[in-house]
C-alpha cells in the first residue's frame, strides 16, 4: 500500500468510490482505496463474480453499477463466499438464524460486501466458536490476564438493547468471548472489529445522556474532564458508547459479570482507528477495561489454525 493507486487503475477495477476520499486525511484515503482494490483483486483471483450498487437491484429500477469490492447478493448468500472457513460460515448462518431483541443488522452488507467488518469478525473468530478449547487458548494468549475459561463465543451481541438496566442503547459488540470464572460469575472480552472504517464525528443520543453519563461516572475509570469531552459531538463517541456497554454489564444489579474488557481490533494500516485508540486512552485514568490490538498482532500470536491465518492474511492484509 506504499504506492498510491491512480484513479485510472481504480476505475478499471470498479473501485473508484467518492466515499473513500477523506478530506485532509490523505493517508486514510489511500488506505481505503487500497483495501477496496485489494478486495476486488482477491475476488477476481478466487473466481467470484462482481457485485453492484445497490447490492440487490430492483427490477425496473435504476441501472446498477458494478462495484469491484462486492459480490452479487444472491450468489453470496448461496455460496457464503464472503467467509473464509466452513466454521466462519456456520457461525454466520447460526447468528443470522436468531434475532436478539431490537437488533438492527445489515444482512446484505454481511453477505455481499467484501469490506464488511462484521464478516471479518466471523472470519477471525469463527474457528474459535466451533472449538471452545481453541478459543480458550487464543483468548489467554491474546489477553493473558483474562480470568476463567471461555465457554461461548457470540457475534453481533448485546446483553440488552434499549434496556436501561444496561446502556439503554442499540450498541452491540462484533464478537464477545464469555468467560466462566468458576465462582458462578462471568467475564467478557467484548471486541469491536474495524477494517475499512474511518472515524466520524458523532453525538451520543442526547435523550439517553442520563444513562450514558451515569455508567461512565459509576465506572470511575475516566480522567478529569474526559466525560465532558465525549458526551457531545466527538470522533470517539462510538468507541465510548461501546466501552460503556461493556461497563454497564459490570454494573448490572444481577452481579453476573465481574470482569470485562472492551477491545478494538483493526489493521495496522488504518491510521484513523490507530489514532482514535490512542486518543481514547488519554481519557482513561484506569486502562484495565480497554485495549486495542491489530489484526496483524492477532495473527502473529500463532493461535489460529495455520490455514485460517494464511487465508486471513491473503484476504485482508495487502502487502
Amino acid at each position: 500500500m506504499s504506492v498510491p493507486l491512480s484513479r485510472q487503475v481504480l476505475e478499471a477495477a470498479h473501485c473508484w468510490e467518492s466515499d473513500d476520499q477523506i478530506a485532509r486525511r490523505p493517508a486514510m484515503s489511500e488506505f481505503r482505496r487500497a483495501t477496496r482494490y485489494h478486495q476486488a483483486q482477491w475476488r477476481e483471483a478466487h473466481g467470484h463474480p462482481i457485485g453492484s450498487q445497490p447490492n440487490a437491484p430492483r427490477p425496473g429500477g435504476a441501472p446498477a453499477r458494478p462495484v469491484g469490492s462486492r459480490l452479487p447478493l444472491a450468489y453470496a448468500r448461496e455460496t457464503g463466499a464472503n467467509f473464509l472457513t466452513a466454521a466462519a460460515l456456520d457461525a454466520a448462518r447460526a447468528r443470522m438464524s436468531i434475532i436478539e431483541p431490537h437488533q438492527s443488522f445489515d444482512h446484505q452488507r454481511l453477505w455481499a460486501d467484501l469490506l464488511s467488518s462484521e464478516a471479518l469478525a466471523f472470519n477471525l473468530f469463527g474457528d474459535l466458536a466451533a472449538d471452545l478449547g481453541l478459543a480458550d487458548r487464543a483468548v489467554h494468549t491474546w489477553w493473558p490476564d483474562a480470568p476463567g475459561t471461555v465457554r461461548e463465543v457470540r457475534f453481533a451481541h448485546s446483553p440488552g438493547r434499549l434496556d436501561p438496566a444496561w446502556l439503554n442503547s442499540l450498541r452491540d459488540f462484533d464478537a464477545a468471548f464469555v468467560l466462566d470464572r468458576g465462582d458462578g460469575t462471568q467475564g467478557i472480552v467484548a471486541v469491536d472489529v474495524k477494517y475499512h472504517e474511518r472515524v466520524k464525528s458523532e453525538i451520543p443520543k442526547p435523550s439517553n445522556l442520563w444513562r450514558t453519563v451515569a455508567v461512565a461516572e459509576q465506572s470511575g475509570i475516566f480522567g478529569p474532564g474526559a466525560i465532558d469531552a465525549v458526551k457531545g459531538r466527538s470522533e470517539l463517541a462510538v468507541m465510548w458508547l461501546e466501552h460503556l456497554l461493556m461497563l454497564s454489564m459490570l454494573q448490572h444489579p444481577s452481579g453476573t459479570w465481574t470482569w470485562g474488557r472492551y477491545v478494538v481490533a483493526y489493521p495496522a494500516g488504518n491510521p484513523d482507528i490507530a489514532d482514535a485508540c490512542e486518543r481514547y486512552r488519554t481519557l482513561l485514568a484506569d486502562q484495565s477495561t480497554f485495549a486495542s490490538v491489530t489484526i496483524e498482532e492477532l495473527l502473529d500470536a500463532d493461535v489460529l489454525p495455520s490455514r485460517t491465518a494464511a487465508a486471513l492474511r491473503e484476504r485482508y492484509l495487502p502487502t
